[in-house]
């Protein structure tokens, strides 16, 4: 019995990370153009955060500061695009969680040969 507990447990173990999300740092441009909508776009591509209307928002929107009150540029109103760094974890296709977050110089982004100009 102690055998088969032991192979039990080992396999439970080696499901683990299947089912667990890694979080991963994600840099690049944080836009937000309209009302609601927020989204990352970095060497990968772009990660939807928030979509105006929608119900569900990741965890951790709260750590994103006024990004306007920094290195920012307006694009529509009150409403632009910065340059961050946040750790997150997705699921693919979207930040599912945002756990921290950091505003950088626009010139970092703009220095970055792997990001293309914000939209």
């Amino acid at each position: 019995m102690k055998r088969l507990t032991g192979l039990a447990a080992a396999l439970a173990l080696c499901t683990l990370p299947a089912l667990a999300q890694a979080a991963e740092n994600r840099c690049g441009w944080i836009q937000n153009p309209t009302p609601g909508n927020w989204w990352l776009v970095d060497a990968e591509g772009m990660w939807p955060i928030r979509s105006q209307g929608a119900e569900d928002e990741p965890e951790g929107m709260d750590l994103i500061p006024d990004i306007s009150e920094r290195d920012y540029v307006r694009t529509n109103g009150n409403y632009g695009y910065a340059c961050a760094c946040l750790r997150v974890e997705t699921d693919d296709e979207r930040i599912l969680e945002i756990l921290s977050f950091k505003q950088l110089k626009l010139s970092q982004c703009k220095n970055d040969k792997a990001l293309g100009a914000p939209e």
